[in-house]
């Protein structure tokens, strides 16, 4: 069995990286909010992660998750989205990102498989044109109907 995936530092995201591919590893990355974490959640990763060696999440810092999803988000700070992603089996490693979009994150790690959900089209995802122009790919995976984050606040917010 496998310890939790290890949160990695901006800095040491090159070296990991660089390590990675020393093993001969195929690095799968894909970011995201990931604020309470659900079935979605899981299955996404489930089929990302099989489209490598390894995943790595980049998750959206708490301010960022704010200003993307507005007042009252997000729901679980990132230090506990952290700990429930990495005992979940097929992250690999986890980092933390506070600028609008993950470019710098994927311009550090240069990716060989980069994954998002089919409701981005595929010129709407970000560091695509990056990934390819380095040999690599770009994989759309199909979002479950009913399945967000945003669906479940909404459920809760009916309860009586």
């Amino acid at each position: 069995m496998k310890g939790p995936a290890p949160v990695i530092a901006r800095a040491d995201l090159v070296a990991w990286a660089a390590s990675q591919r020393a093993a001969g590893l195929r690095i799968v990355f894909t970011n995201g909010c990931f604020d309470v974490i659900h079935r979605g959640h899981v299955e996404y990763l489930a089929e990302a992660a099989a489209a490598g060696d390894i995943l790595i999440v980049a998750i959206n810092s708490d301010a960022s998750v704010g200003e993307l999803k507005g007042p009252g988000r997000p729901i679980v700070e990132e230090k506990d989205r952290c700990a429930v992603l990495s005992h979940l089996r097929p992250v690999a490693a986890i980092t933390i990102f506070a600028e609008p979009t993950p470019l710098q994150v994927i311009e550090l790690i240069q990716p060989d498989v980069l994954v998002k959900g089919d409701e981005y089209r595929e010129s709407e995802i970000v560091g695509a044109e990056l990934v390819r122009s380095l040999g690599g790919e770009v994989i759309r995976i199909a979002m479950r109907e009913g399945r967000s984050t945003t669906s479940i606040i909404e459920a809760i917010r009916r309860l009586p």
